[in-house]
């Protein structure tokens, strides 16, 4: 699949996957100085990209887990979704979830993207939905015997 993409700034650098076959593409700061992150704070970092995400797919934002265990950087939504008709800038919510101010480096990579399908959907409302064996059963109810 090809993915357009448009630098906003000479900057930017373009995503790059870690390995042949990582799932996730990076997303790095386009930021000429290093950023801090208060502690328990949420900072809007730019990537200076704009891309355009074919109809029937979005754009998933997730934590670098190297950034997340290191750093306790994460984005501020947990996974952010970039909708297909977006053409703005991308950027990325990182909160800062340690006690510490936290560092961005300036063009370090910051998030990770995966292009994912999604289903469209209609609702139907009823008054009444299917039996299943589990019921009502919520948060941790298919645990027990």
């Amino acid at each position: 699949m090809e993915l357009k993409i448009k630098r906003l700034r000479e900057s930017a650098i373009l995503p790059k996957r870690g390995s042949e076959k990582a799932a996730g593409y990076d997303l790095y700061a386009d930021n000429e100085e290093a950023v801090t992150i208060a502690p328990h704070t949420t900072a809007m970092i730019g990537t200076g990209l704009a891309m355009e995400i074919p109809e029937g797919y979005f754009g998933a934002i997730f934590a670098r887990s190297g950034l997340a265990a290191k750093q306790g950087l994460r984005p501020g939504n947990c996974v952010g979704v970039v909708d297909a008709d977006y053409r703005g800038e991308w950027k990325i919510a990182l909160h800062n979830d340690t006690d510490k101010p936290q560092t961005i480096a300036p063009h370090e990579r910051i998030a990770q993207m995966v292009v994912l399908p999604f289903l469209p959907v209609t609702f139907a409302e009823v008054s009444e939905l299917s039996d299943t064996a589990r019921g009502a059963g919520g948060f941790g109810s298919t645990g027990r015997q």
